[in-house]
């Protein structure tokens, strides 16, 4: 099971590395991941795009170095990131991220090894709902790259699918967790589907994707099982159905918004 992240020595020498953070409204959660990396890395950059809340203040008071970029997608706002940080080494963070204390030590470990021997590093990210103490690391599914050289590695400038394209080299995987903690409460997790699934729809009915009956009646339904079953969400009891059936809505409701997007636009709206 992960566990809290630990207290890193003042004096400890800092790693050549730049974390980087987008945000926007985000202060009731930024200060857990700036205070689980301020203490080892280089530099904490936060990327704010408006917002009307504490989020600069707060990153501020902890250290962080905090930079407006208008919002204009996920991978352009990574991106704008990537070209604030001063080090070869990055380690990109969402504001409702966490690196566990296994993490911080297995990253420090590369460092003081001479050197990262690979490109770029996979990060398993362990999701964790409000209604859950701890979760179970079979339900870390998702192993993104998010340590990377920027020389070697950056993100893809697209919209929504905000991920790392190493363009040189190898890629490593490291086994600490990222405690993600991405929604505030299940009223949260609908708002936020709702926002990413319009611009999912967006570009998915730009490519002339069109879903019909098939799609709309299977894909929840398969969405289940793989979260259920494939993603091992029984393994956390009830909350893993609850689980399961939020990420089925997801998928349904991304389909029947670029349908619904397809028709108005053969209506000329």
């Amino acid at each position: 099971m992960p566990q809290a992240v630990v207290d890193v020595p003042k004096n400890m020498e800092k790693l050549p590395l730049s974390v980087f953070i987008i945000a926007k409204n985000e202060a009731d959660r930024i200060p857990v991941a700036i205070r689980a990396v301020r203490d080892w890395v280089d530099e904490v950059i936060v990327i704010d795009s408006g917002s009307s809340d504490d989020t600069v203040a707060v990153s501020e008071s902890l250290g962080a170095r905090v930079v407006f970029n208008e919002w204009r997608g996920y991978g352009p706002q990574k991106v704008f990131g990537e070209s604030l940080c001063r080090n070869e080494w990055l380690l990109n963070l969402d504001a409702d991220e966490e690196v566990s204390s296994e993490l911080g030590a297995e990253i420090r470990a590369l460092f003081g090894q001479g050197g990262p021997a690979c490109s770029a590093y996979t990060l398993p990210i362990l999701p964790l709902y409000p209604f859950q103490q701890t979760g179970h690391p079979w339900t870390a599914f998702h192993h993104p790259v998010r340590l990377y050289r920027k020389s070697r590695a950056g993100f893809k400038d697209e919209l929504v699918h905000d991920s790392v394209v190493v363009r040189e080299g190898t890629t490593g995987n490291l086994k600490g967790m990222v405690l993600h903690r991405s929604f505030r409460s299940l009223a949260h997790h609908i708002e936020k589907v709702n926002g990413y699934s319009s611009a999912q729809a967006e570009v998915l009915a730009s490519r002339g994707r069109d879903p019909g009956l098939l799609a709309l009646l299977l894909v929840p339904a398969l969405a289940f099982f793989k979260q259920y079953i494939l993603r091992r969400e029984f393994v956390n009891g009830v909350d893993g159905i609850v689980v399961s059936h939020m990420y089925a809505f997801q998928r349904f409701i991304r389909l029947a918004k670029t349908r619904e997007k397809q028709r108005l636009l053969r209506q000329g709206k």
